[in-house]
């Protein structure tokens, strides 16, 4: 691992190709996903934070994943897509990050899980929140609208799961996806108005 210092904070948000609600939020995530395997897209927008010195705030990337039928079991696809926006010394931070291989999050599911790692691509992110909406576009290359799945409270407050161990935060807002669609790093995968797994958070990294 890198001995590159690093603590970033921001927000986060995810689809897959599960049903709602995915399993691997409440079995650790020992149960099947729910078809052959799991695509999952997380993308992350950088509000605070910084990697061997270089100020990162501002900055986006994403982490495009393939597993087998249960996650937890390893032998994942794993691609990063950096923020074309950052210049030559974030970019050097960022994919330093990303990939895992500064330590963190990113290096245990780097180290534990990965088996293919398809390498790094820079890309514009569009990272769009409203409300409990989130949206993201990268080109041709990805693309997902999730919206929280609102409590019969009445108070516009999503259903959140918490003491969850998922990379990203402990505490997750569960939505659903309209679309999910992913054409990089030779995965491939359309999905509409399936209501497909989605959740979001802040999420809040370093190492």
């Amino acid at each position: 691992m890198s001995a590159l210092a690093w603590k970033i904070s921001g927000e986060y948000m995810e689809s897959c190709n599960c049903d709602y609600l995915c399993p691997c939020l409440y079995t650790n995530p020992q149960a099947a996903v729910t078809y052959d395997n799991c695509t999952a897209l997380l993308i992350f927008r950088i509000d605070e934070g910084s990697g061997g010195g270089v100020d990162l705030a501002g900055l986006k990337f994403a982490l495009v994943v393939k597993s087998g039928k249960v996650m937890s079991a390893g032998n994942w696809v794993l691609g990063v897509i950096v923020d074309e926006a950052a210049n030559a010394a974030q970019r050097q931070a960022l994919t330093q990050i990303a990939s895992g291989e500064a330590g963190g999050p990113p290096g245990m599911i780097r180290q534990k899980l990965v088996s293919d790692f398809r390498g790094i691509e820079f890309q514009p992110i569009e990272f769009v929140i409203n409300g409990v909406e989130r949206a993201v576009t990268i080109r041709d290359k990805l693309r997902f609208k999730i919206a929280g799945v609102l409590s019969r409270l009445g108070n516009g407050e999503p259903f959140y799961i918490d003491n969850a161990g998922h990379p990203a935060a402990r505490k997750l807002a569960l939505a659903k996806s309209s679309e999910t669609h992913v054409h990089c790093f030779g995965l491939d995968l359309d999905m509409k108005e399936a209501g497909n797994n989605g959740h979001y958070a802040k999420f809040a990294w370093a190492a």
